[in-house]
């Protein structure tokens, strides 16, 4: 098992590392010099911020219906969550492209017209991001919320607490470990998305291109060193967010366990 992740994982992101860092410093010099890699390190980390505050907010209310509620279709909403997981990335772009283009895009001229562009922008980026790592969230959270049970919630309802009081006080703490893990997940998953983004961002330089697109770029353009500093530098972000939520963690803490 441990040869099969050193083969697996950590072989090849220690090549990276070392590819990064032949020659010293001059490769992420290089890298942080180049306007092309810092507005994409930008907008990559906007984009990514924006959709782990929409997979937050949709992730938990999403949890709390799947677990606290029953409903007609609650079997296919939970299977329709996986859906991210399954497809490839490269659908979900090209998905969102037909109903959000501007020309031929379903809703995309509808939009366009009231001023607002989705594909070939900003917030067509953060749609695809938000889509293919808001199962992340949710996967971490539904566990626990199973674990915990109603008799709480329950008790605080019956003596006069309101649903925001009860979920602030007793849901909220039970669950924010899971919430928190699934939050650095999705963060990971947002920082390191392809497929989708390079569909509908149309991965114009300096203005949609994000990180992982300048990447391909340059490693094309035979400048492998700034694309090994920057896929380092969006591996330090990833595997330092979950360093610290390892650290942090109570040791004790059993949710999502």
């Amino acid at each position: 098992m441990i040869g099969y992740l050193f083969l697996l994982v950590i072989w090849p992101v220690a090549l990276v590392v070392q590819k990064t860092f032949d020659g010293g410093l001059v490769n992420l010099q290089t890298a942080l010099q180049d306007a092309v890699v810092t507005e994409a390190l930008q907008l990559t980390v906007i984009v990514a911020l924006w959709a782990v505050a929409i997979n937050t907010v949709f992730g938990v209310g999403i949890s709390l219906l799947l677990v606290r509620y029953e409903f007609p279709g609650r079997g296919v909403l939970s299977a329709l969550i996986d859906l991210p997981l399954s497809v490839s990335p490269i659908v979900v772009g090209l998905s969102l492209l037909l109903a959000y283009g501007g020309t031929n895009g379903a809703f995309g001229p509808t939009l366009e017209s009231a001023g607002l562009q989705i594909a070939f922008a900003t917030p067509g980026i953060v749609l695809a991001t938000a889509f293919v790592s808001l199962p992340l969230v949710i996967r971490e959270i539904v566990p626990v919320l199973h674990e915990i049970g109603t008799e709480q919630e329950q008790a605080a309802t019956s003596l006069g607490a309101g649903p925001l009081q009860t979920f602030r006080r007793i849901t909220l703490p039970s669950i924010k470990w899971a919430l928190v893990y699934g939050v650095v997940l999705s963060l990971a998953r947002a920082l390191g998305e392809f497929g989708a983004v390079k569909v509908i961002s149309g991965n114009i330089a300096q203005q949609t291109q994000t990180a992982t697109l300048v990447v391909e770029e340059k490693y094309q353009d035979f400048e492998q060193g700034s694309a090994y500093a920057t896929s380092f530098l969006l591996a330090l972000i990833a595997v330092a967010a979950l360093v610290v939520v390892t650290i942090l963690r109570p040791k004790d803490d059993t949710d999502g366990d």
